[in-house]
């Protein structure tokens, strides 16, 4: 390995889960919203908060703290919505993440990204990419791919991108009269 790609840095989005301080790829956020109304959906699993329109289409959204067993965010002035791209290899879906705040884009050196340490949760197997250090806080960084891969968030995400493409494909299936 040469000494340039040993010290490859990659730009991460900083945002805040209570007092814990994680970071999205900057390659996988589209935009960042201020809170807004968000739309509840009947028999969606709990951290699934519902879905925002977006220029028209309609974004499910996802509670991150929810998602990872720490709580509910709670709507501030700070309270963020990140919506991101998800690329499952056959289609790219745009998924919102609500966080408790979204703090700043850093470059972090990829050398200093450790494994998640193995603690025996699904959430450090499965959610946390790696592990870095910034001053004396941990920065933990999330696989976005895995975080929004599960069936059923996928599964809306698809259901909302369909209706946003036909809006008025229940009314061509209507008798003509």
């Amino acid at each position: 390995m040469t000494n340039d790609e040993s010290s490859m840095e990659q730009r991460y989005l900083t945002l805040t889960l209570g007092e814990d301080l994680y970071a999205f790829a900057i390659s996988a956020v589209r935009e960042i919203l201020d809170m807004t109304e968000i739309t509840r959906i009947p028999q969606t699993p709990p951290y699934m908060r519902g879905v925002v329109n977006v220029r028209g289409i309609a974004v499910p959204v996802i509670d991150l703290r929810s998602k990872f067993n720490l709580g509910q965010v709670e709507q501030t002035l700070q309270t963020r919505i990140i919506i991101v791209e998800i690329n499952d290899g056959h289609t790219t879906s745009v998924m919102g993440a609500l966080a408790d705040s979204v703090k700043e884009v850093l470059d972090i050196d990829t050398s200093s990204i450790a494994p998640p340490p193995a603690m025996g949760g699904v959430t450090a197997a499965d959610y946390i990419k790696g592990i870095s250090r910034q001053g004396e806080r941990f920065i933990l960084i999330v696989n976005v791919d895995k975080v929004f891969s599960s069936e059923e968030i996928v599964d809306l995400s698809r259901v909302m991108e369909s209706a946003a493409a036909s809006p008025n494909a229940h009314e061509d299936s209507a008798p003509a009269g």
